[in-house]
């Protein structure tokens, strides 16, 4: 049995393509997940893939700064952000921040498509872990 995993997925628009055939590829595993996307990318997951997420606001409108929040609730046990590093983006700051947040609350995160392959097929992934969080 797989243990259900809370996934958020994120990608910058020069990048929302390329998460979307990672999605596509890995549909089945996405499936036995519970997932959460920002506003067009979770709209493009479920009409080009099929895959069901909960969809929070844009980037640039506060999803970045939703999925951070969710980390620090607890509610979040992976990220999967296809960030641009070559556009400027106006939202930089929030960005920042939500990496920060994985580092801080120790959340595996998936800025490539190689990473996101080696995280989605980790053993991992369907057996118990329990992750080190900071002292509060």
């Amino acid at each position: 049995m797989c243990r259900l995993v809370k996934i958020a997925l994120v990608a910058h628009d020069n990048k929302k393509e390329d998460l979307v055939e990672w999605a596509r590829f890995n549909r089945r595993i996405l499936l036995q997940h519970e997932c959460y996307a920002t506003g067009t990318t979770g709209s493009l997951l479920e009409s080009d893939v099929g895959l069901s997420a909960t969809k929070l606001l844009s980037g640039p409108l506060g999803g970045d700064q939703q999925i951070g929040a969710m980390i620090a609730g607890g509610q979040l046990d992976l990220l999967v952000f296809f960030w641009d590093p070559l556009e400027p983006q106006p939202h930089d700051p929030d960005v920042k921040a939500l990496l920060r947040m994985t580092v801080v609350w120790n959340i595996p995160v998936a800025c490539n498509r190689s990473t996101a392959d080696f995280l989605i097929a980790s053993p991992l992934m369907a057996g118990d872990y329990v992750r080190q969080v900071p002292g509060i």
